[in-house]
Parts: C-alpha cells; sequence; structure tokens
C-alpha cells in the first residue's frame, strides 16, 4: 500500500469490470482495454461506488458485471482522463496506475444505474467517438 504522507486519496478502492477474479489476484497493466480495441498501458480504479459502477455496466463483454475492492500495491496519479475534464478536481476520485492493484474482495450486491441511464451514456459516447472527442489518455 501506499505509506506516503501525500497519498492522493486512503479509498476504499474500487475496479469495476466484467472480468471474473479471485481474491488475491494482481490486476495489471497491459491487458486489452475494456473500452478501447487496444492495450491498457495503466489499470484503473476510482474511490467512489458510482464510478466502478459505470466502469462495470460499460466494459465491453458479456459477461456478468462485478465491482472489485482493490488495495493499489505501488503509486498511482489522478486519472488525466476525468480529472478537471468536466468538473474541478477529481469529484470522481478516479485514478491509474502502473503498478499492480491486488483484489481484495468482490461486492456481493449492489443497485445498477438505471437501463435509461446506462443507454443515455452510451449514446454520449458514441456521439464522443463520431466527433473524434472520446480519446482515452493513457
Amino acid at each position: 500500500m501506499n505509506d506516503k504522507k501525500d497519498v492522493l486519496d486512503n479509498g476504499p478502492f474500487f475496479h469495476g469490470t466484467k472480468a471474473e477474479l479471485k481474491i488475491g489476484d494482481l490486476l495489471v497493466p497491459q491487458h486489452l482495454s475494456n473500452y478501447q480495441d487496444k492495450k491498457s498501458n495503466y489499470i484503473y480504479f476510482t474511490a467512489t461506488l458510482n464510478a466502478a459502477k459505470w466502469g462495470a455496466e460499460l466494459a465491453r463483454s458479456k459477461s456478468k458485471e462485478r465491482i472489485y475492492i482493490v488495495e493499489p500495491l505501488g503509486d498511482f496519479e489522478n486519472d488525466p482522463n476525468l480529472t478537471d475534464k468536466r468538473f474541478p478536481g477529481n469529484p470522481t476520485r478516479s485514478y491509474r496506475s502502473k503498478s499492480p492493484l491486488k483484489i481484495i474482495a468482490e461486492l456481493s450486491s449492489w443497485e445498477r444505474h438505471s437501463d435509461e441511464e446506462i443507454n443515455h451514456m452510451l449514446t454520449s459516447l458514441k456521439k464522443l467517438s463520431e466527433q473524434g472527442k472520446n480519446v482515452i489518455y493513457d
């Protein structure tokens, strides 16, 4: 765990995905992104359940949506894809790291966003893609 006094956030931290993982597994960079057709240089996570739900719901897969509680095993930084993009600061408490995240638990139940909210988000993301603005800085 990052024990520095200047740590960005003390968590707890979440990772939303459709990947089936086990307690103790490590999430590492250089796996195919859930959102782009490329390998990601970072592993992304959040300290808000709402952002983790979006991660699980928007991941490209037909598998079950899952939210894991994770422990960063190294330094991490604000996710520049969200920080200061719509709101000042990092209200979604979204982060990324080149170091592994350790799966320490899985949330057994959580309330999904409504189908209407998910469809609205998918439509918005599609529009951004069509405009060339749905860029992930990785």
